[in-house]
């Protein structure tokens, strides 16, 4: 085989020495054997510290869950102390003699009840949506029939209520079922053809 280096090329070589002969093997290898041990070492180092990160994140999720289900906890806890007032008010309807109170009394009792509940209620964000003889908006209310306009002043207003709705803190829970007015020229008005 022949020698395919350019001659014009200078040795790296020390005096054109081998390599093997410019760094002794024992000094060799207690170098690769120092860069090595630096590198575990580093090695190590990291591993620690991506095992803390890892511990200290698993540890903020398990706060963080713990501390969103105490304040769920803590707000479920202050809306059932303001229903607790109407609930004995009504476990108080629920056990009176009928012999001995009179109809109208009971349901103005009930009437009290409902607004003593709903005022609580609205103190937690509770809106009622009761919208007799306004227009119609379909983001809070749900058609459920039609009925005749008296005039064109009418049309697309609610009727009736069937079913209140409701609206928490901005958000709808329910839409008002309702019955809209809606406005029909009799035959006799309008262009002829």
């Amino acid at each position: 085989m022949t020698d395919q280096t350019d001659p014009t090329t200078p040795d790296p070589r020390p005096d054109g020495a081998d390599l093997d002969h410019a760094i002794p093997v024992a000094e060799g290898a207690a170098d690769a054997a120092a860069i090595l041990g630096a590198l575990d070492s580093q090695l190590a180092e990291q591993k620690d510290k991506y095992l803390r990160l890892a511990a200290e994140y698993d540890n903020f999720r398990k706060r963080t869950v713990r501390e969103r289900q105490g304040a769920e906890l803590k707000g479920m806890e202050l809306l059932i102390r303001g229903i607790l007032d109407p609930l004995d008010d009504l476990g108080r309807f629920a056990h009176v003699d009928p012999s001995q109170v009179e109809c109208a009394a009971v349901v103005q009792g009930a009437e009290m009840v409902e607004k003593k509940l709903l005022k609580s209620l609205a103190g937690h964000g509770l809106e009622l949506v009761n919208p007799a003889g306004e227009p119609f908006d379909p983001a809070v209310h749900e058609a459920i029939s039609t009925m005749p306009a008296a005039s064109a002043d009418e049309d697309h207003l609610v009727a009736q209520v069937y079913q209140v709705g409701y609206v928490f803190n901005g958000m709808l829970l329910r839409p008002a079922r309702v019955v809209v007015k809606q406005w029909s020229a009799p035959a006799g008005d309008g262009a002829s053809a």
